[in-house]
């Protein structure tokens, strides 16, 4: 038996009726924030990544689903949103049209990493991008965009925390600072970050491995190389979700492992799912548009992991809510009604109505027993005598009552 590939999964039943919940509320919500979908092909060039996401990051290094096609071009399973959706404001000129652009995203993923509950090498994610204002007006509005998805769905163990990165001159004196603290205890960091050092070293603030912690607990502070522009960026920031009464805490350690974040970076975190504890994650990106060969473009978004956020749900309702029944069984009493009620459950389907009919051809109480089963409303009784006579007898099934209904009146008594 040929089965699913490691790491990635099926997803059907109450779970996925759970995964269509989570996707109505995405969509109102980023309808109530003025955000437009976008949609970016699952196959990107690998050199987006690389110059985007950065070389020195372990998705480019250790995770991508790379591959060569025909034509000799690399190409690579999208690991990421934000480099494909700048890749597309490049290539259609979109901030030019429309200089505030918000745009959001819904889809798969693809990374090769360590399958573990919540975490697959195919995941999706739920994210939006806010490009063309450099304002921290802007950083606000995508943090309560995130925030207020998680409330709507129920979502309340959670908190966030924010940090800022600062400018670029802000964070390269920081840098300077942080390598020259780490470099002389180089002996005791662990490899990755030893790797990390030289291309990505404020990635290592970020480490799990307890050695690096402790190192990093005495590192210098990046507020303490902030500058008055970046200062100030942040404080209105920090006002601005004080008046929207959104909690939060600063955390000087958050940085985010990518190489285009800047000012503004955010996290939203829950106690509920273990180490796995991250839920949604962003910041601002201001470089990455001339990373990848734009013109200078301010720009700011997230992404949210929507398998943990199933998750969550399924920990705070006790399993998956079972789908509603369909509202309808039609049942064929005889062979002569067989086509007729095939026919009805196309009219009641037309008419708005959620029908399920017999497609086994089988005995009227075998129907009967499967349209208790599925836990319907009304079951349509259609024989020899109701074709005769034009009628329908409408059985309610919680009670078993019957009510003759003719085929004109049939809707109207259905919704009465």
């Amino acid at each position: 038996m040929i089965k699913v590939v490691r790491g990635m999964r099926d997803l059907f039943g109450t779970e996925l009726a759970t995964w269509h919940r989570v996707e109505r509320v995405i969509r109102q919500m980023a309808d109530a924030y003025g955000y437009r979908e976008f949609r970016t092909p699952i196959v990107e060039h690998t050199e987006l990544f690389k110059r985007g996401v950065g070389e020195g990051s372990d998705i480019v290094g250790k995770e991508m689903y790379t591959f060569d096609d025909r034509g000799g071009d690399s190409l690579t399973l999208r690991p990421e949103m934000t480099a494909p959706i700048v890749r597309a404001a490049i290539e259609h000129n979109l901030v030019r049209h429309q200089p505030t652009s918000r745009l959001w995203y819904y889809g798969p993923l693809f990374r090769y990493e360590r399958p573990q509950k919540g975490r697959y090498r195919q995941f999706h994610q739920f994210g939006a991008e806010l490009l063309g204002s450099a304002q921290p007006e802007a950083d606000a509005e995508i943090i309560l965009l995130a925030w207020e998805t998680l409330r709507m769905l129920g979502i309340t163990s959670v908190a966030l925390e924010l940090n800022t990165l600062g400018t670029a001159a802000s964070r390269q004196a920081y840098r300077d600072a942080l390598v020259e603290y780490l470099q002389d205890r180089k002996e005791h960091l662990s490899e990755d970050s030893q790797r990390r050092l030289q291309l990505n070293p404020l990635r290592i603030l970020d480490s799990k491995d307890p050695a690096d912690k402790a190192i990093t607990d005495g590192a210098p502070l990046l507020r303490d190389h902030l500058d008055v522009d970046s200062q100030e960026h942040f404080a209105t920031v920090r006002l601005l979700l004080d008046a929207a009464g959104v909690p939060y805490t600063v955390n000087d350690r958050l940085v985010r492992g990518l190489d285009y974040y800047s000012h503004t970076v955010f996290e939203i975190t829950t106690t509920d799912l273990g180490s796995q504890n991250a839920v949604c994650g962003g910041g601002r990106y201001d470089p990455l548009f001339a990373m990848l060969g734009g013109q200078e473009t301010p720009a700011v978004g997230f992404s949210i992991g929507v398998e943990r956020l199933v998750l969550l749900l399924e920990q705070l309702e006790g399993g998956f809510p079972p789908e509603p029944p369909a509202e309808v069984f039609v049942v064929a009493l005889s062979d002569d009604a067989r086509l007729p009620a095939q026919l009805l459950a196309i009219r009641l389907r037309r008419a708005g109505f959620t029908v399920l009919s017999d497609l086994q051809r089988r005995s009227g109480k075998a129907q009967l027993k499967e349209a208790a089963k599925e836990g319907v409303r009304w079951a349509l009784l259609l024989g020899t005598d109701e074709l005769a006579d034009e009628t329908v007898v409408v059985r309610r099934m919680h009670d078993g009552s019957q009510t003759n209904v003719g085929h004109s009146e049939l809707e109207s008594f259905l919704r009465a």
